[in-house]
């Protein structure tokens, strides 16, 4: 009665109105539960949800930023993923490019001129978050090793790296926080351009141009894509398939490596456990949606970090728990994941045809 096959192509222009329709559905639905589950209006919960992140001019610079933050690291992760070599350390290697630049504001004399400080950093920081991708990359291409656990593993390590520093370094003593570093002296702190939100917003634009490039136009982009459909096939035609692992894993870690410097050079001019909120993991989310398309990550990003702030405002202004807020959001994902469905597969209605017999 009920066919389910595989679509063999579909416009771009349908596959919007799917996914279009998935989030109008959602959105409805939402304000189905609102109504049965709180009682309150749902437009005054939505309006909050809009708030949230619109609300004030602050409140707009401070989602850019979000976004722009989460969109790095998302950036990161995508040319692993295109690869098929599933990098989910995203979170220890910016935490480990964090670490990085706080040590050179810490151990870095104040009196050095801020741009050999920052330059030590940028440099410190990108290399540290290489280092600490390269190290699985390693042992995949070398031995084949399953990159989903040992990355997993290596975001233990370097949480507990980070821990070990904010004791070591603890500011004031007995707080196991480092505290804001360098406050007087600003040394290590990143120049405002425009505000303190523009610098951000402009690097992570020029890691999303750069990145839209390296993937669909460079020898390089060319090969991973190749390697992640099949390393027979690379093989075959002379692609060295443990350079290519080693290179694009190493080209994550940098990118997640300069995320770590943006959160501690731009925002918060400290490191701690909690620096990077979980973003390494949602960063997978963002690309898988975006179906590791660059410039579609803005809008993927954009929408988690929306929905996020919306749930912290719908906690102060309608006196709703923080809870309800992720569980909209959670229902929001889980229609524009189903949506994929309906792209990637075609339902079919057939009757039974029944056989009528006849007695002679």
């Amino acid at each position: 009665m009920i066919r389910i096959s595989k679509r063999g192509s579909i416009s771009r222009g349908k596959a919007l109105l799917i996914r279009a329709s998935a989030i109008v559905l959602a959105i409805l639905f939402c304000a189905l539960l609102t109504m049965i589950t709180t009682g309150k209006n749902p437009v005054d919960v939505f309006s909050s949800v809009i708030a949230g992140s619109f609300g004030t001019k602050r409140k707009f610079w401070l989602f850019l930023q979000n976004t722009a933050i989460l969109l790095c690291i998302s950036l990161a992760v995508t040319p692993a993923f295109k690869m098929r070599c599933w990098n989910l350390g995203a979170e220890g290697q910016v935490l480990t490019g964090a670490m990085a630049a706080a040590a050179c504001m810490v151990l870095m004399p104040e009196t050095l001129p801020n741009w050999v400080v920052l330059l030590t950093m940028t440099v410190s920081s990108i290399a540290a978050g290489a280092l600490w991708a390269a190290i699985p990359a390693y042992f995949k291409a070398k031995f084949n090793t399953n990159e989903t656990l040992f990355t997993l593993m290596m975001n233990y390590v370097a949480t507990q790296v980070v821990a070990f520093f904010c004791v070591k370094w603890e500011n004031p003593k007995g707080s196991c926080k480092i505290g804001v570093i360098n406050q007087k002296s600003h040394s290590g702190w990143m120049p405002e351009v425009g505000n303190k939100y523009l610098l951000v917003i402009l690097a992570v634009v020029l890691v999303t141009v750069f990145m839209y490039f390296y993937l669909n136009y460079t020898k390089h982009g060319y090969e991973l894509s190749v390697v992640g459909e099949s390393e027979r096939t690379a093989r075959y035609i002379g692609i060295k398939v443990n350079r290519v692992i080693l290179r694009t894993m190493c080209l994550s870690g940098a990118i997640c490596g300069l995320a770590g410097l943006l959160l501690v050079g731009c925002i918060n001019h400290t490191v701690s456990t909690s620096l990077a909120g979980g973003q390494g993991f949602t960063a997978v989310m963002v690309s898988w949606l975006a179906k590791f398309n660059p410039l579609v990550m803005v809008f993927t990003s954009g929408l988690l970090i929306f929905m996020s702030t919306g749930a912290g405002e719908i906690a102060t202004n309608c006196g709703l728990n923080r809870a309800f807020g992720d569980l909209l959001s959670s229902v929001l994902i889980f229609f524009i994941i189903g949506s994929e469905f309906f792209i990637n597969y075609q339902i079919s209605f057939h009757k039974k045809n029944r056989e009528v017999r006849k007695d002679v």
